[in-house]
């Protein structure tokens, strides 16, 4: 089984579900505004996918923050602030076996097992 990490209202987050679905691919949901993501997922996501690939600087939320907040971000502060502002992670975030993939790109997740 897959793990789909989004939001319930982005559209690029339902396509992705709906493909997992169409392609009867099994998936559990989470939610990221509602439930929010562990540190030590977000660490390893930011390990392996980049922390940079990971904050969504084009967000409501990211808009929405402090001039502070916004400056010399390094990768302890955006991981502190994707913890404490979880919108702020870019989705959807597919976690398939050992696969993680950032985004819904159709053709790469027509490669998944």
């Amino acid at each position: 089984m897959f793990a789909l990490y989004g939001l319930k209202n982005c559209d690029t987050c339902r396509k992705a579900s709906a493909w997992l679905t169409a392609h009867e691919l099994s998936h559990e949901w989470h939610d990221l505004r509602a439930e929010g993501v562990d540190q030590a997922i977000l660490t390893e996501w930011a390990c392996r996918l980049g922390w940079e690939n990971l904050l969504n600087r084009k967000s409501t939320t990211w808009r929405g923050l402090t001039e502070t907040d916004r400056q010399d971000i390094d990768r302890e502060k955006a991981l502190a602030l994707m913890l404490a502002h979880p919108t702020l992670i870019k989705r959807p975030i597919l976690v398939a076996g050992d696969k993680l993939l950032l985004g819904f790109v159709s053709d790469l997740y027509a490669e998944l097992p």
